[in-house]
C-alpha cells in the first residue's frame, strides 16, 4: 500500500511530465472515467490488460456501437489476432494499462511481441491508461523488479504458460525460451508529443 505522499507526488510528476491525469477512489469511478474519455463512433483498441478486463466495460463499449479490436476475444483464429494487434495500433482509441508507474512520472513496460508497448508510444489517436495505485514504485530499478517478480509470472500463469520457468521461481530467470513475454522494454520518461495519453489512477489494488 502506497502512502498519500508518494502518490501525491506520482501524480505531481506525472503532469509535470506532459500526461493527463485523472483519479478515481474506486474500480467502478474509474470506469466511469474511463468511458468518459472515448468519444462516440471512436474505435477501439486493447492491449492485453487485467486491469481493462476487471473494468468491465468492454460489452458496454461494443453495445454503443464501437468497433473493437481486441486480439484477446475468444474464438479468433490465429490470422484474426495478428490483423487485430495491426488494427490496435492505428485505433482511434487504444485501453491498456503499465506494468509500472514510477513517483518520478515515469510508465515501465515489457512487451513480448511489442505490439502493445508499441501502440503506448506512437499509432491511436488517444492512448488511455486505467492503473491501479498497486502499480505505482519508487523509481525504475523498483519498476523492473515488479515485472521480473510480479508481472511476468503472474501474467505467464494467466496466459497457460506454466511451462515458463519465472512461473516456477516465481520471479524472472533471464531464460531463452521463444515464448518468453519479456522482449522489449521501454521507459517512457515523458508523454511523446503526438500522443495524447490519459492516466486514470485508481486507489484499489487492480491487475499484475
Amino acid at each position: 500500500m502506497i502512502t498519500n505522499a508518494m502518490l501525491e507526488e506520482t501524480i505531481e510528476n506525472l503532469k509535470k511530465n506532459n500526461f493527463a491525469v485523472h483519479v478515481a477512489e474506486t474500480k467502478e469511478e474509474g470506469a466511469q472515467i474511463v468511458c468518459s474519455l472515448i468519444e462516440d463512433g471512436a474505435t477501439i483498441g486493447v492491449g492485453g490488460s487485467v486491469t481493462i478486463e476487471q473494468l468491465d466495460i468492454l460489452d458496454g463499449l461494443d453495445a454503443k456501437g464501437h468497433l473493437i479490436f481486441n486480439h484477446n476475444k475468444a474464438g479468433l483464429t490465429p490470422q484474426q489476432v495478428l490483423d487485430f494487434r495491426r488494427r490496435e495500433l492505428t485505433s482511434d482509441v487504444f485501453l491498456s494499462s503499465t506494468n509500472a508507474l514510477t513517483a518520478r512520472g515515469e510508465l515501465v513496460n515489457v512487451d513480448g511481441i511489442g505490439n502493445r508497448v508499441a501502440a503506448l508510444t506512437f499509432g491511436p489517436k488517444r492512448v488511455i491508461i486505467a492503473a491501479g495505485t498497486n502499480k505505482i514504485v519508487e523509481d525504475v530499478r523498483a519498476a523492473f523488479e515488479r515485472i521480473q517478480t510480479i508481472a511476468a509470472p503472474l501474467n505467464n500463469k494467466r496466459l497457460k504458460k506454466d511451462d515458463m520457468p519465472c512461473v516456477k521461481a516465481g520471479h524472472c530467470v533471464h531464460c531463452h525460451l521463444p515464448g518468453r513475454i519479456c522482449n522489449i522494454a521501454t521507459i517512457t520518461k515523458k508523454r511523446p508529443p503526438l500522443t495524447d495519453i490519459q492516466i486514470v489512477l485508481i486507489k484499489e489494488e487492480l491487475g499484475y
